[in-house]
């Protein structure tokens, strides 16, 4: 049998040594989690004084210091009995926290939770990025690329990283983007411009955003930003403004039209009423005209359709006068607009005064493409037949003015009436330059 005293003091001299490491253990932990509450820290502290003081007991019985130092025996269960008061009055107050603190299992579960949230989110967050035309980037103080949502000024996301604009863009294209991201950095303010960048030949805008990127500290160490590409918008814009500049333009010649209109139909009128009558049968013509362009965006309008137009309430008759015929051909806008005057005054003068004044008259309304040997451009035919003999008037009225000369000098062609007596026959040939592709 193993000597009593022996194992005795083997027990003692395990407590010491265990002691001493779980306090040296417990002090090093809490030198090394320096992130852990004040709280977290008093209650460790106060378990590895308590240990170690259990140590130092067993020490002072193995060595029989009570001899010596009758009193620090005393003085050291004292000292343990205050902490384990201390002890149970700490455990006991934050008994409601301890109860709730997370298993370890329940804190991996929520760790994976957060983390998937966190990836969806960041998918998310990409996807949108990725069919917008924005583009998120944080650069380092010296103004390199660390990240970026998606490609950037037309360079894939590979080579935009680690590279400076001026890399990418070169100096000149470059200057204005580094000096307004450089007096971010320098004023640790947000900035925000707009440039322009020439990519592959086509101009590029962009919006830029910036802002200063700080680390915990609150210290700039670079800049974070958006650049959201505006070209389409600034296209439109300029689009925009031409259309503004062809409306003026259009307008003044409208104006000019109408205006010279005006004159025309009061010399011929003979009294107001008449005049107002003429003049909105003329103008209504006109608006005929400008409906069809309109239609068309005023890239022009088809040649069938413009006279079809300008004939709509012959035609709606039961039985028709008109034999309209023709290959489909595309008019430019001031060439729709002044043979759909033409049309106008041409039916008009025939209502009033030939084919179309009596039921038995007729009007052949043809066309043809000319060959490029012979200029190219078309050829049209108004011929009427039936009506009442014709004789050449002695004047010029405003229809006549309208047909030779104004549509001869507007459209560079060749306007030729003739007065035959079986029906008056006019014939308009139209260059080239004034038809158009149909979209």
């Amino acid at each position: 049998m193993p000597d009593i005293a022996l194992v005795d003091n083997a027990a003692r001299w395990i407590t010491v040594l265990s002691s001493l490491a779980i306090f040296v253990a417990l002090v090093r932990l809490l030198f090394l989690r320096r992130n852990l509450s004040i709280r977290t820290r008093l209650l460790g502290l106060l378990l590895a004084t308590l240990v170690l003081l259990f140590g130092v007991l067993s020490l002072l019985v193995i060595f029989d210091f009570g001899s010596t130092f009758p009193l620090l025996p005393m003085g050291v269960r004292i000292g343990i009995a205050l902490l384990n008061l201390i002890g149970a009055v700490a455990l006991w107050s934050n008994f409601a926290a301890l109860i709730d603190m997370p298993t370890p299992r329940h804190a991996v579960s929520e760790q994976r939770r957060l983390t998937l949230e966190l990836a969806t989110a960041l998918q998310r967050y990409e996807m949108a990025l990725r069919g917008s035309n924005v583009a998120i980037f944080t650069q380092d103080r010296e103004l390199r690329y660390t990240s970026v949502s998606k490609p950037l000024f037309g360079f894939p996301v590979e080579q935009v990283l680690g590279s400076s604009d001026a890399d990418l863009l070169g100096e000149a294209q470059a200057q204005a983007l580094t000096l307004l991201k450089r007096d971010a950095l320098a004023s640790s303010a947000s900035r925000k411009g707009e440039i322009e960048i020439e990519e592959a030949g086509r101009k590029y805008w962009y919006d830029i955003h910036i802002d200063p990127l700080r680390d915990l500290a609150g210290t700039t160490v670079g800049l974070t930003g958006a650049a959201v590409d505006v070209t389409e918008r600034k296209e439109n814009e300029q689009h925009l403004r031409l259309l503004m500049r062809e409306l003026t333009h259009r307008s003044k010649n409208l104006l000019a039209v109408i205006q010279a209109m005006a004159r025309q139909t009061a010399r011929h009128a003979g009294s107001i009423d008449n005049f107002v009558e003429i003049f909105s049968a003329r103008l209504q013509a006109l608006s005929k005209s400008h409906d069809l362009l309109v239609q068309e965006s005023w890239y022009g309008a088809s040649l069938n359709d413009m006279v079809r137009s300008q004939l709509g309430h012959h035609l709606d008759r039961e039985n028709s006068q008109f034999t309209i015929k023709g290959p489909n051909l595309f008019l430019k806008p001031e060439a729709a607009q002044n043979i759909g005057l033409a049309i106008h005054e041409l039916s008009t003068n025939a209502a009033k005064y030939g084919a179309l004044s009596v039921p038995t008259g007729h009007v052949d309304i043809i066309w043809t493409r000319r060959t490029p040997e012979a200029g190219g451009g078309f050829e049209l035919s108004w011929h009427e037949r039936g009506g009442p003999v014709v004789s050449k008037p002695e004047g010029r009225g405003f229809g006549s003015l309208v047909i030779e000369r104004n549509l001869a000098r507007a459209l560079d062609g060749k306007v030729e009436l003739d007065f035959a007596p079986s029906g008056l026959i006019c014939t308009v040939s139209v260059p080239e330059s004034h038809l158009t592709p149909e979209r």
